[in-house]
């Protein structure tokens, strides 16, 4: 068995720290960094081969039923390089690597992995745009960075599944950055309440269609935040997809063009769908218990009063 790395981060990458901060500082539409050939590259494809199953992970969506996602957040169960990943970057001297990066200090690491750990994802999957939750599910910590880190050897541009950065999705039908995730590539970038981001649908050509897209999410908070950043607790925000440029008065739709139509109508029902549930289980839970009947009886009053 190989010797596990004292430093999972390449020298050439610990060595330029000051190259990554200034990219990071400069990048649009929000702050971020994309550095190549992150780790150790032994390191890299022992995670690769460890990667597990996709039946091993949690793949269940947010409809309540399984997709083409997979997530496992138990990373110490995974094999022995995961379990070193977990040791390394819960250590000071990463976390201060990583916050002289992002000018971030004080980072704190999460043992729970709570949305992070393995990402896998399959041919026809995509991520609509989104902001991330911006407060830890259970501990009072801010969210403040994601780390993700590609591991899918030969990618192509051309299978989508590209990360996408925007500026304002509500507005803009195109994002202001794409990034392939290829093997090794490492994407930083700062969760504020404008670092909308999501990924581009998978299509894989038949002779890879077994293929997936394979990462490693890692998130980072802080016990505070600056007060111009700081926003009210809120979970995930999603926005759809604009129509794309080509939708012009006087097209011809192709087939392209109709399934393009089937899958945003589909990404906007279920999106109306969740939003539905989510007021209704929050209705339903107002009205239960004392707090729930007092809630009733001043609203029932107030009715009365204005009558």
């Amino acid at each position: 068995m190989s010797v596990l790395p004292a430093s999972i981060v390449s020298d050439a990458v610990r060595s330029d720290v000051a190259r990554w901060r200034a990219a990071f500082d400069a990048a649009q539409p929000f702050r971020h960094v994309v550095i190549d050939d992150f780790l150790a590259t032994d390191f890299a494809h022992a995670l690769l081969t460890e990667f597990p199953r996709f039946e091993a992970g949690n793949s269940v969506g947010d409809d309540g039923r399984p997709g083409g996602k997979s997530v496992l957040e138990k990373v110490t169960s995974i094999g022995p390089s995961y379990r070193h990943l977990d040791e390394v970057i819960q250590r000071r001297d990463f976390l201060d690597f990583i916050g002289a990066i992002t000018g971030i200090d004080g980072l704190l690491y999460d043992p729970f992995y709570l949305g992070g750990g393995t990402h896998e994802n399959r041919d026809g999957q995509s991520l609509q745009a989104h902001i991330d939750f911006n407060y830890h599910p259970s501990e009072r910590w801010h969210r403040r960075l994601n780390l993700i880190v590609y591991l899918n050897a030969g990618w192509q541009d051309d299978w989508g599944g590209r990360l996408e950065l925007f500026r304002d999705p509500y507005v803009d039908r195109a994002p202001t950055q794409r990034i392939a995730p290829v093997f090794n590539r490492c994407v930083i970038f700062e969760t504020t309440e404008h670092s909308w981001h999501g990924f581009e649908r998978i299509v894989l050509p038949p002779e890879v269609s077994g293929r997936s897209r394979k990462s490693v999410a890692l998130y980072f908070y802080s016990h505070e935040r600056p007060a111009s950043e700081t926003a009210g607790k809120h979970s995930t925000h999603y926005v759809d997809a604009q129509l794309p440029e080509r939708f012009v008065e006087g097209r011809v739709l192709d087939a392209i063009d109709i399934a393009t139509l089937h899958t945003l109508i589909a990404h906007r029902d279920g999106q109306l769908q969740r939003l539905y549930a989510e007021n209704a289980s929050l209705l339903q839970a107002q009205e239960r218990g004392f707090t729930g009947q007092l809630l009733y009886l001043l609203k029932r009053a107030y009715v009365r009063f204005r009558r």
